[in-house]
């Protein structure tokens, strides 16, 4: 596991934190089995160049779902293995969502444009997009990442920075499953 300092207050954050104080998770995981997964989520909004996006339109594909921010250390440290698995995996049918609740547009482009992410962001800063996980699983740190299954329904979920492999297994485990 990574380690990464300055991500709770306290921690040394060589600078590099502009909004101190936000809670970042430890990297725990958690995978609810089928017959415990809640109903779907939708996720809905528009991306920081005003184009809508739905995750109603990738029913029948497996989402990955990333919350972040452009000053946030361990978003920026994880942010090159999210665009790889968006680039490598989007044949099996994964698509990548990110959802940002902090930054105006020029600097989650600026973001965007440094680490080459090329799947949508929501700009969620009126939190309606968040409000829909609300009750399934809640973001309660960021980064966290969740793993919709094929019907829109939470399958897994990661607190904090993630691990590659660890995510990648998550959703091998998601696209194994029969849709």
């Amino acid at each position: 596991m990574r380690a990464l300092a300055g991500c709770t207050p306290g921690g040394d954050s060589t600078g590099q934190v502009a909004n101190p104080g936000y809670v970042s998770g430890d990297g725990s995981t958690r995978q609810w089995a089928v017959a415990e997964r809640g109903e779907p989520v939708t996720l809905t909004g528009t991306d920081y160049a005003g184009v809508p996006v739905d995750t109603s339109a990738w029913l029948g594909d497996v989402v990955v779902v990333n919350t972040w921010f452009a000053a946030c250390p361990p978003c920026r440290v994880e942010a090159p293995d999210l665009a790889a698995i968006a680039a490598e995996r989007a044949d099996e049918g994964v698509h990548l969502l990110g959802l940002n609740r902090t930054d105006d547009a020029g600097a989650a482009q600026a973001f965007e444009k440094n680490f080459e992410i090329p799947y949508p962001t929501i700009d969620d800063r009126t939190g309606a997009a968040t409000a829909a996980l609300q009750g399934v699983a809640p973001i309660a740190a960021t980064p966290t990442t969740l793993v919709l299954d094929r019907q829109g329904r939470v399958a897994a979920r990661i607190l904090g920075l993630l691990e590659r492999s660890t995510l990648d297994a998550m959703i091998d485990d998601v696209l194994a499953e029969q849709a």
